[in-house]
């Protein structure tokens, strides 16, 4: 395989052994012709380039097994295993890396969790000490319309915010919530909370260094009980609401529309994402996977 770009200005890899397709957005690619059960160690060099390039990367046309699946997402580090299910019982018996997300119920029961309705802008797990560093979904059945997943670059969000609110988050921490999960819903085994300043949740740096890149990026989480320890409530909720008024412009976003078969890897460190919400009566089966994260953010 040859290198391939849609404009000229785009990273090469060192290799050139995959082809890339950039959305034309802030930030995702595309790349094309590669078997993912079947990777050589040199186009997996190139695509870890391409990741950290542009942060989220789309393969369409993937026949993983789940086993397959959960191999080529250890490439990246240790898995964490999904939670248990509402119901008690793993979502994939005998393969606890897997986590199903879904609407479908079979016999009364949900095969998976999140529903079909609508996920808010999030980090993956920010709530914990040390957070997942990658996130791999992968469809099985999409709606014919809706649960789109959009995704926004944080280093964007952060390059663009004025030089005087920079001056202001300096230095600044933030505790992220780990009340509701991002469909909303109460944790499981956790007390329901609506008060920022006492509900649960790891502390992090509001501005963080990207271990691989070197970039500066805004480490938001979630925007529900979050909170900037040391400030007065009154000014933690304004300051946030002034960050989170730039995460939903466009111009930091890129907009997936899924196709059976589609692969999207994220990483989850400079990156937030959310879900549009989708018909209830149509099915929506996705297989993800997570990557541990190597060290807290910093």
């Amino acid at each position: 395989m040859t290198l391939s770009t849609q404009t000229a200005s785009t990273h090469r890899v060192s290799a050139s052994t995959v082809d890339v397709v950039p959305t034309g957005a802030a930030l995702g690619a595309e790349v094309r012709g590669v078997d993912l059960g079947d990777l050589e160690e040199a186009a997996f060099g190139d695509v870890m380039q391409l990741w950290h390039d542009h942060s989220v990367l789309l393969f369409r046309d993937q026949t993983l097994s789940d086993k397959e699946l959960i191999a080529f997402s250890r490439r990246l580090g240790d898995l964490d295993w999904a939670p248990i299910q509402e119901t008690g019982r793993r979502f994939v018996e005998g393969l606890p890396e897997i986590y199903i997300v879904s609407n479908v119920k079979v016999n009364g029961e949900p095969i998976g969790s999140l529903g079909d309705g609508e996920a808010v802008w999030h980090t993956d797990m920010s709530y914990l000490d040390v957070p997942p560093k990658a996130s791999m979904l992968y469809s099985l059945e999409v709606p014919p319309t809706g649960g789109n997943t959009s995704f926004c670059t944080m280093y964007g969000i952060y390059e663009a915010i004025p030089a005087r609110l920079k001056d202001r988050i300096v230095g600044l921490k933030i505790k992220h919530d780990g009340t509701y999960n991002s469909g909303g819903y109460v944790r499981q085994g956790v007390t329901a909370t609506d008060d920022p300043l006492s509900s649960p949740g790891a502390v992090h740096p509001l501005v963080c260094v990207h271990p691989d890149t070197g970039r500066r990026m805004l480490y938001l989480g979630r925007r529900r009980n979050a909170y900037l320890v040391g400030l007065d409530l009154k000014d933690s909720e304004a300051l946030l609401d002034e960050l989170w008024s730039f995460v939903d412009r466009p111009e930091f976003a890129w907009e997936h529309v899924w196709r059976v078969g589609d692969l999207v890897l994220w990483d989850n460190r400079c990156t937030m994402h959310r879900r549009d919400a989708f018909d209830p009566n149509s099915r929506r089966i996705m297989h993800r996977t997570q990557v541990k994260g190597d060290a807290r953010p910093v």
